[in-house]
């Protein structure tokens, strides 16, 4: 597996962004809170940019909240630029399909380096 830079700790503010091309992959890395992750830019749906959409918390209901929708995942959701298809950016489940998700990368951070190995 071979480790790729792909940003330095300063550019990515907490709720970051940034799009990159690793061996052709294009791939959405992102920072929420403290953590850096990384997803594979392409939804499974109609194959758009599944990372360059909006990112916001998601409205969920649950038995857990006597079925009442509430605010959740803030600053952890991305949705997709095209269809909206939403994905949690630290697991990269979608909301809507609990049996899609996103590829996922392992993001290592060395020194002021951050590195997605492939």
């Amino acid at each position: 597996m071979a480790e790729h830079v792909v940003a330095r700790v300063g550019e990515l503010e907490p709720g970051g962004r940034k799009i990159v091309s690793v061996r052709g992959i294009s791939i959405g890395l992102f920072r929420v809170g403290d953590e850096y992750y990384a997803l594979r830019n392409l939804c499974p749906h109609q194959y758009g940019p599944a990372c360059e959409g909006r990112m916001l918390p998601a409205v969920v209901a649950g038995a857990e909240s006597d079925w009442e929708p509430v605010l959740a995942y803030a600053g952890d959701v991305v949705a997709c630029a095209w269809h909206g298809l939403e994905y949690r950016i630290s697991t990269g489940q979608c909301l809507a399909y609990p049996n899609v998700r996103l590829r996922r990368y392992r993001v290592r951070v060395v020194g002021d380096e951050i590195r997605v190995v492939l």
